[in-house]
């Protein structure tokens, strides 16, 4: 089964929510990246067909189901929150979508015993779903819509309402079960570590607006403007404007510094992103450019330390604006500094994307190599 967007629109009143887009997908993972109102729950309501476009068409297979409703279509949900019947036990919430299809009790009691054990649910079976867990909720509505073996199903942040230890635990599950099916599964979340970590195709929204489509890491590798990279980091990608040419680049302050292999060719004035898990407070090679900086804010986050800080020198705020004047740092373990604090801030160059003024993406770094990202991204 395909699934695709045709020039689709979606205007409320005044408001755009989803400006022209084309979008198609193929049976596997898709994940829909984008921060809050960027668009992807409007999305996912119409390839549903709980919500009609505004322009456009949706098709499945080469047909329009545009104006077909949600009944009619192959198609199972997922939410934020955890949607169960509440008088129903968990066999009978998930068995619920088969007894409205009229399957018999045999088929039905197949399929439920074996997504229950896909799910880790075979001890709850006979529970209510207020004697379970938030964790334990959700897999239980992940099961009902698993159960339907619909050719779309559709997850809009399934795990953001749970906690860390429990989003690690089902993401990882759910990779695997999505490996498995041959549906189309659309994953929508916020955060570009979920979505390095579940792998497949991305689709990179902001803004009501498609910026980029491809593999998950060939877009986090090589993201197409300003935007996509922003969005694609977390915190958003830093950003600092430069002059390049003649082998050299200088930085707005005034800093300079021998330009990696990957940039030696421009010549004139860039933006260059560096990512904050890629700015330091210790030397990685002699060729690090080294920046002079105020700390405003050590924000702690478990075994990690956000670095928030201002350059040294008015002049670092260019063209730019604001934005080319602070430096967030990724950093691991905790560390002790005061706000105001001075700080030398460690960038290595060749980690460095470079974008022309207009935004577009004109250098990447080359990739270091293929293993899997850890939560500080250290491997990126």
């Amino acid at each position: 089964m395909t699934l695709t967007l045709e020039n689709v629109v979606k205007t409320v009143g005044a408001q755009t929510h989803l400006y022209p887009m084309t979008l198609t997908l193929h049976p596997g993972l898709n994940v829909l990246l984008g921060p809050t109102l960027a668009g992807k729950t409007s999305l996912m309501r119409l390839m549903a067909g709980l919500d009609q476009p505004s322009g456009g068409r949706v098709l499945m297979n080469g047909q329009d189901v545009t104006g077909v409703s949600v009944q009619k279509r192959s198609v199972a949900f997922v939410y934020q929150q955890f949607v169960n019947y509440p008088s129903f036990s968990v066999y009978e919430n998930i068995a619920s979508p088969l007894r409205i299809a009229g399957l018999d009790a045999g088929t039905i009691r197949e399929r439920v015993n074996g997504v229950a054990e896909l799910m880790h649910l075979e001890p709850m079976l006979k529970r209510l779903p207020a004697e379970l867990s938030g964790g334990q909720q959700q897999r239980v509505a992940i099961a009902r819509a698993l159960v339907k073996e619909a050719g779309l199903l559709l997850f809009d942040e399934p795990l953001v309402n749970l906690d860390y230890k429990l989003r690690e635990e089902l993401r990882a599950e759910m990779r695997e079960i999505f490996a498995r099916r041959s549906a189309v599964v659309v994953y929508s979340t916020t955060e570009p570590f979920e979505a390095l970590t579940l792998g497949g195709q991305v689709a990179v929204l902001s803004e009501g607006r498609l910026l980029q489509t491809g593999s998950t890491l060939e877009v986090y590798h090589h993201p197409s403007s300003v935007r996509v990279g922003q969005v694609y980091s977390d915190p958003p990608m830093n950003l600092l404007q430069a002059r390049l040419g003649a082998g050299r680049g200088q930085l707005s302050g005034g800093q300079e510094f021998a330009l990696p292999a990957h940039m030696v060719a421009l010549s004139g004035e860039y933006r260059l992103g560096v990512r904050a898990n890629h700015a330091g407070l210790s030397q990685n090679n002699a060729g690090d450019l080294q920046l002079a900086a105020r700390v405003d804010l050590a924000e702690l986050s478990g075994s990690e330390t956000y670095l928030h800080t201002t350059l040294a020198g008015a002049a670092l705020t260019g063209e730019g604006g604001a934005e080319t004047a602070h430096i967030v740092a990724q950093l691991p373990g905790i560390h002790s500094v005061t706000p105001g604090e001075g700080v030398t801030l460690h960038i290595d160059p060749r980690r460095m994307f470079a974008f022309d003024m207009a935004g577009a993406l004109v250098a990447a770094p080359p990739r270091t190599g293929s293993q899997p990202l850890t939560p500080t991204g250290r491997s990126a």
